[in-house]
């Protein structure tokens, strides 16, 4: 078998995974749609075949031939199931599916030279706030901040200055995005699930008045 499935619930948010090792994606075309096939001969990295397959075959096991549709942003919907949101990191792919609210999935393993590209995503006030001298917790802040990009709604953003990452006076982690007439908050949830970090928001983002 060369994928193994689980499921995790945080809230009313299922998070859906898959992890996979090398695999013919062209054995699984029974679990893609026409559409997607035809998608699926575009790309010419095995990786990315792979990454397609394995995500459309999740989205099989779980939610049927319900096809995954893009908008103008590149944030992936499915009609009439709810918000979901799409993350790979390794041979892992992970898909979040919510009815009420937009959801912003990121799965990361550690990276050990995060450190040194830190300065390019964190502000100088997150880099008080957290320990970024520590690896893994660089790496959350990273994710945190893909999760956030993937709720923004927009492409052109600064992850430095426009998605900001700061706790809640209980400690919580709270999300903050900038935009050019309003700001946007959400809490994340950052946790650790089989040596992977997962960052998910479990509340709907709120927007400033």
């Amino acid at each position: 078998m060369d994928f193994k499935t689980e499921t995790i619930q945080r809230n009313d948010t299922e998070i859906f995974l898959l992890t996979y090792e090398d695999f013919d994606p062209a054995h699984y075309f029974e679990k893609l749609t026409s559409i997607e096939i035809e998608r699926y001969h575009t790309f010419k990295n095995i990786k990315r075949k792979r990454e397609f397959v394995a995500t459309r075959f999740l989205r099989h096991e779980n939610l049927g031939f319900e096809h995954i549709h893009y908008d103008s942003n590149g944030a992936p919907y499915i009609k009439d199931e709810g918000f979901i949101s799409i993350s790979h990191s390794a041979n892992t792919v992970g898909l979040a599916i919510n009815k009420r609210h937009s959801v912003g999935l990121d799965l990361e393993f550690p990276r050990k030279n995060i450190l040194k590209i830190k300065s390019k995503f964190l502000s100088e006030l997150e880099m008080e706030l957290f320990d970024c001298m520590n690896e893994d917790v660089v790496t959350q802040l990273w994710s945190a901040k893909e999760a956030l990009y993937k709720l923004a709604g927009r492409k052109e953003i600064l992850f430095i200055e426009e998605l900001l990452i700061s706790k809640t006076l209980d400690g919580a982690i709270k999300g903050t995005i900038i935009n050019p007439d309003h700001e946007l908050y959400v809490k994340l949830d950052i946790f650790e699930f089989n040596g992977m970090f997962i960052t998910i928001n479990t509340e709907a983002v709120e927007r400033s008045k």
